[in-house]
């Protein structure tokens, strides 16, 4: 129990009360994450940020916020979900769809001129993503693992899996 001074007004004990229960709901929230971080890890990556700068923590550890960690994590979600793909089919993939810019999108092809132009790593279509989303993902067309398990889990519905496709798709 702190102790010091006791507050003089009702709005000050109001903001200690406060300011004590969101110490207490910090300390909880981060015996929490603490509990649920591994004890030993092999990996040594930076924590993963999404693109808009959210840490991201799988259950099978740390990704890092680059191409590579996007298809590491992609793929951890993939297996969980039991959609096929390897590591190499879809960087194979994105670096002949986007180049690995996230943000890509193709304001020139036939799905634009149709008003439904492809975005993203993978270069998915709006109506595509909304398909074959994956649970547990983001709903943003542009978020990295996102796009990589909805195309994954397209190219696994159509194709048998990404390692079946090496064109556009």
């Amino acid at each position: 129990m702190a102790t010091g001074p006791r507050p003089r007004s009702r709005s000050a004990l109001r903001f200690a009360v406060y300011a004590l229960a969101a110490a207490s709901l910090s300390i909880a929230a981060t015996a929490e994450a603490s509990a649920l971080a591994p004890e030993t890890s092999a990996r040594t990556v930076p924590a993963a940020m999404s693109t808009t700068g959210t840490k991201v923590l799988a259950e099978s550890g740390v990704y890092s916020s680059d191409l590579d960690g996007w298809i590491r994590q992609a793929l951890d979600i993939m297996a969980a979900q039991g959609i096929p793909g390897s590591y190499d089919a879809i960087h194979r993939n994105i670096m002949r769809e986007s180049g690995g810019d996230p943000g890509a999108i193709n304001l020139y092809d036939t799905n634009a001129a149709n008003g439904t132009p492809s975005k993203g790593l993978l270069q998915v279509i709006d109506p595509t993503f909304q398909a074959y989303h994956v649970a547990g993902t983001s709903w943003d067309i542009y978020d990295p693992v996102a796009n990589i398990t909805a195309a994954c889990n397209y190219a696994a519905a159509r194709y048998g899996s990404m390692d079946n496709v090496n064109s556009a798709y």
